[in-house]
């Protein structure tokens, strides 16, 4: 049975082990050099109860997260918050990102933020239809923004109004 909680600094190994793996080898993520731990520890700290991460754990073990961070260092964007969620590659298509980003939504509601977002990469149909479960619509395409493995890629915004 997957538990969905609030991360911890001792989930950041799993975390980045995770990331990492989209980092090498999808688009998801247009980071393209991996991360280290220290990284990600900066990460995980510049987040805050508005903009939390959360994990899904089986068996002890953390097969996904999720995050909202600050869409812009710009106050009057304080009340946005951009979505990110990766699950393990040997615990993908079995619901864990659904979990997820049900539990991410709530945070957001409870948070008292009115808006998220969500940059998703052309091909990444699942992504799209599940954020579009979870109630974001598309808002628009952002033509060859950007460039991995050695192609140009489009990117739909999706976006939630509370």
């Amino acid at each position: 049975m997957i538990t969905i909680r609030p991360s911890e600094e001792k989930d950041l190994p799993s975390i980045t082990v995770i990331y990492n793996d989209a980092i090498l080898n999808t688009t998801a993520t247009f980071d393209t050099e991996e991360k280290s731990l220290e990284d990600r520890i900066l990460w995980w700290k510049s987040h805050d109860e508005s903009h939390p991460v959360i994990v899904a754990e089986l068996q002890n073990i953390v097969v996904g997260w999720a995050a909202l961070s600050r869409w812009s260092d710009r106050c009057a964007y304080d009340s946005t918050a951009e979505t990110s969620l990766y699950v393990h590659k040997e615990f993908r298509k079995q619901g864990i990102g659904k979990e997820l980003m049900e539990m991410l939504v709530i945070e957001g509601q409870k948070a008292g933020l009115h808006t998220l977002i969500a940059r998703i990469t052309h091909g990444n149909e699942q992504s799209i239809y599940l954020h579009e479960r979870m109630g974001f619509t598309v808002i628009g395409t952002l033509r060859e923004v950007g460039r991995k493995f050695d192609v140009y890629h489009d990117v739909h915004l999706l976006q939630k109004v509370y």
